[in-house]
């Protein structure tokens, strides 16, 4: 549901949809959301609509009186363009610039939500003070529809989706996020993400992860205990492991081709990112036993989506001494 109502100081929150064509030849992201600015100079509401493919993205920006959400549930609408867990409906039309979608969502896969690890910062999702929250609405389902640009129209049925979301007052100052749900087996699906994290007069390296395989969601996070025993970080690619008492996870991805996204800041819609959803990712999945380990699963994902941003250094020197 929608995070910001009644909210006296800036604040974010948008709505992260994947959409990759059945072959892969496709892939979009959409991103609908809201700032508010606690001076009223930078509100807005906002839809963001990223096509991988050719390497074009575009910020279609609204007032913020056109954003509408139904409370307890996720269901939020920007100027008549409605936005849930189980389907979209857009409708942009611009002088130089037609987009209009109608899709829905089959077969979703949500993170697991309890009472005292809501989601997947558990038990940090009820820290009041994060400068960043995030959430997974769906690691994996099937998509049903097409999309028009610009008098194309794309079938996008029997394609694969994913969602999540932001909300709170600024995107971290360094990060590093990778995902993808396009392997050679179906029901496979990986989100890792790892950032710099303010907490009260300090700093750490905070990151949480999930693959989820066979129908069993493998966690690694700062919160289960789990520590990342090496991260490097080049132009082209990234190598992190991580490992908890039981599992070492590794991850190798290779990055692909990026689109400009815009970011919050704690002034407003004004950062401008890359973001890939053509990158790659190896990963292997090892299990720990008394005489060394064995191999539950090694895959490459596909269409991955891929940021990194910020202080990338002072990340990595962060790891370093953690």
């Amino acid at each position: 549901m929608f995070h910001g109502k009644n909210k006296k100081r800036s604040f974010f929150e948008g709505w992260y949809y994947k959409l990759v064509s059945a072959d892969k030849l496709r892939s979009f992201a959409i991103i609908p959301g809201i700032f508010q600015d606690k001076q009223g100079d930078n509100s807005c509401a906002f839809i963001q609509i990223l096509d991988s493919s050719k390497e074009e993205s575009e910020f279609i920006e609204f007032p913020l009186d056109v954003f509408k959400s139904k409370p307890w549930q996720f269901e939020v609408e920007v100027g008549g363009n409605t936005f849930r867990k189980d389907g979209l409906q857009v409708n942009i039309h611009r002088s130089v610039y037609e987009f209009s979608a109608d899709l829905s969502f089959l077969h979703l896969k949500p993170w697991p939500v309890k009472l005292l690890s809501p989601g997947i910062m558990g038990w940090y999702s009820w820290v009041p003070f994060m400068e960043c929250f995030h959430g997974v609405l769906s690691l994996d389902h099937t998509i049903q529809g097409s999309i028009s640009l610009n008098g194309e129209k794309i079938d996008f049925s029997d394609g694969k989706g994913y969602i999540e979301k932001d909300w709170g007052t600024a995107f971290p100052e360094a990060w590093v996020w990778q995902q993808s749900n396009h392997f050679s087996e179906d029901e496979i699906s990986l989100t890792a993400s790892i950032a710099i994290i303010p907490w009260v007069r300090k700093a750490f390296p905070g990151f949480i992860i999930g693959f989820l395989w066979n129908g069993q969601l493998y966690r690694f996070a700062t919160y289960t205990g789990a520590k990342t025993t090496r991260l490097e970080i080049s132009d082209t690619e990234i190598y992190w492991r991580v490992e908890d008492k039981r599992h070492i996870l590794e991850m190798h991805t290779i990055k692909g081709k990026s689109t400009t996204l815009i970011a919050p800041t704690p002034n407003g819609m004004k950062k401008q990112i890359a973001e890939s959803v053509t990158s790659r990712v190896d990963i292997k999945l090892r299990q720990k036993i008394k005489t060394g380990f064995t191999l539950i699963y090694q895959g490459t994902g596909s269409q991955a989506g891929l940021e990194v941003e910020g202080n990338i250094t002072k990340l990595l020197q962060m790891v370093e001494n953690t």
